[in-house]
């Protein structure tokens, strides 16, 4: 069955349509060194490519393959692909908050043109730089987060004000960003989506919730041809 990959700063991102038909089936993986690209018909990288990557059989896509609008020539093709498809869905303004290794917030107008955006460290490496930049703060984990549990308000431990602390962080930088693009339709999309997604909605802010944009994104690229 074909694959779509796309690499990404931290983990691995795949899609694949659905046995059943309709929707993708998407899963995420720790980099790999080499690289099996029998079933694999399209990949794309914002991460460090692989020792041995892809073969020029699997077709990389760059930005030029995604019809955003006045993307700019530097524009990660992450977010140009979740820009776009978040447009394409919506059909008005959007601003999409990826939260991922990093906190990208890309603004597409009504019109489907970039319209700028924001970039900065997201949970797990504002928590490294704690780590790494302090001589107390200890280096945490995935783990700090426990699926389904409320954290206090003010929690007592290190470990809980450091993975509390940076997760407010994120979603501190998102309900700001949505203030200040009122108007535009808040996406929320990347591997800590459901993290910061209680915060928001805590504050009265109710995005798209759609965890594998990116993947969903690369399917309904033309030149893929997954949807039609």
């Amino acid at each position: 069955m074909a694959r779509l990959l796309l690499i990404g700063n931290s983990r691995w991102h795949w899609a694949e349509p659905c046995a059943s038909g309709g929707g993708l089936r998407c899963w995420h993986t720790p980099p790999v060194d080499n690289l099996e690209a029998e079933d694999l018909q399209a990949w794309a990288a914002v991460g460090s490519l692989p020792r041995h990557p892809p073969s020029v059989a699997a077709r990389r896509l760059t930005l030029a393959d995604v019809p955003l609008k006045g993307a700019p020539p530097w524009l990660g093709i992450d977010r140009a692909l979740v820009g776009w498809w978040a447009w394409q869905q919506q059909q008005q303004a959007v601003l999409v908050a990826d939260a991922g290794t990093a906190l990208s917030l890309t603004r597409v107008s009504a019109q489907g043109c970039f319209a700028g955006g924001l970039i900065s460290a997201g949970v797990a490496l504002q928590l490294r730089a704690l780590a790494g930049s302090t001589a107390q703060l200890p280096q945490l984990h995935d783990a700090c987060f426990e699926a389904g549990q409320p954290s206090p308000a003010w929690p007592q431990s290190t470990d809980a004000a450091m993975a509390e602390g940076c997760r407010r962080a994120v979603a501190a930088g998102i309900t700001q960003a949505a203030a200040e693009a009122a108007g535009s339709c808040l996406w929320l999309t990347g591997g800590d989506a459901a993290l910061v997604l209680p915060l928001l909605m805590a504050q009265q802010i109710q995005p798209v919730h759609a965890p594998d944009l990116a993947l969903e994104a690369m399917a309904a690229l033309p030149l893929v041809g997954w949807r039609r």
